[in-house]
């Protein structure tokens, strides 16, 4: 069914990871001084890419657990996954804004890095309702 409660959090997973991020910028940059940040993002063009691809990874993951909807386990599997994803895409994130350099200056961190945080809050809520369903699903075939 797909009215449940871990729908709506992966739901809100989904558009935090798959939409929020086209417009919501992870750095924000003040004085038009971008010089040292071009340089920064060049030297770390790997990771940079990497957080891209990891965040539409993590945003089709969370669609796919909400439409596997009769396959519990499976959906709790996807869920774990994605946390792991997520936590990848938190050290990256950190990383990155320790490493730019003259921070005070140049930029300063978007709200857009506090997403994995919110996303793995919600993934450990949605596998807490998905881990209640199972149980109340196997107490229910213990009475028949």
């Amino acid at each position: 069914m797909i009215q449940r409660v871990q729908t709506i959090y992966l739901f809100i997973t989904f558009i935090i990871t798959g939409v929020l991020t086209n417009f919501i910028a992870l750095f924000t940059q003040v004085n038009n001084q971008l010089m040292v940040l071009i340089t920064t993002i060049q030297n770390n063009s790997v990771l940079l890419k990497s957080i891209g691809v990891f965040f539409v990874v993590s945003a089709l993951l969370s669609l796919t657990a909400i439409f596997s909807f009769k396959k519990r386990q499976n959906q709790f599997v996807l869920n774990r996954l994605n946390i792991l994803i997520n936590f990848y895409l938190l050290s990256v994130l950190i990383y990155i804004s320790l490493k730019l350099p003259g921070e005070m200056q140049i930029s300063e961190k978007g709200i857009g890095i506090y997403f994995p945080i919110v996303t793995i809050v919600l993934l450990v809520m949605a596998n807490k309702a998905i881990k209640k369903d199972e149980n109340l699903v196997k107490s229910v075939d213990r009475l028949r």
